[in-house]
């Protein structure tokens, strides 16, 4: 599910879970494992993750929330999310998201917390969460999109290209699928030959003059998802989603 390599101070943290690379509870923190992992190890100078497949990610398993009954599924994924994605942007190191495909729901955590996203030049970009009865990710959204643009975006569900992204500046490169990899390698080996503390004091103070705190902003947002558990209409737009039909809704 998440597999992890080194090359020459690069570690190359991979997300392979076919279909659509979405994960279940315990891939998340698998997930999250791995990139803090790849960050304490001082022989590391950057990350990179990717995925293999068609796309990037497409956020949670559904499947597996809609076959638990209970609340113990969502409470998982909800904290394995906020988990993941936290590895990502406290990473000691930079992180670089090479980013194919479809990037949806989760996948835009993983990318928006990157310090850079490079795309294929079929990448697309999304938040399918009000389709599914969830919400959160916007935090996330907002470090590619400008305000309203994410209003429309999280509010429809619509998606947004590469090449766009690439004219607002969010995206550092647009390439063919076939030179993503080789463009996110190429990138690395630049910030591998600059001090390692250098490079991991750089990476510290750009978090702290955020001003946003992405990690409890996205907490926060968690708790509007729960809430929308507990009013019912989360169960069945999931199971319409398994099901493959229209939501029965009032």
């Amino acid at each position: 599910m998440i597999r992890s390599e080194t090359r020459d101070h690069v570690v190359i943290v991979t997300i392979d879970n076919p279909p659509v690379n979405a994960l279940p509870v315990a891939g998340w923190f698998e997930l999250a494992d791995a990139l803090r992992t790849a960050g304490r190890d001082p022989n590391t100078r950057v990350v990179v993750l990717r995925a293999e497949g068609k796309g990037f990610q497409a956020g949670v398993d559904i499947k597996e929330l809609a076959a638990d009954p209970t609340h113990e599924s969502l409470i998982g994924v909800n904290r394995g999310c906020y988990e993941a994605f936290g590895a990502v942007y406290d990473c000691e190191v930079p992180v670089i998201a090479a980013v194919q495909g479809f990037c949806v729901g989760g996948g835009i955590g993983l990318a928006g917390n990157a310090d850079i996203v490079v795309a294929s030049d079929d990448a697309t970009f999304g938040l399918p969460e009000v389709d599914r009865g969830a919400l959160g990710v916007a935090t996330h959204l907002a470090r590619f999109v400008p305000q309203h643009k994410l209003r429309a975006m999280f509010l429809t569900g619509a998606t947004i290209t590469a090449a766009e992204l690439l004219a607002f500046g969010t995206i550092e490169r647009v390439v063919a699928r076939n030179e993503l990899f080789d463009t996110a390698l190429e990138l690395a080996a630049v910030i591998a030959k600059k001090s390692p503390i250098v490079m991991r004091r750089a990476k510290e103070s750009l978090n702290m003059i955020e001003p946003v705190d992405v990690k409890r902003s996205y907490r926060f947002e968690q708790g509007f998802t729960f809430e929308l558990n507990l009013w019912g209409d989360s169960d069945e737009l999931r199971q319409a989603f398994v099901d493959k039909r229209d939501a029965a809704l009032d």
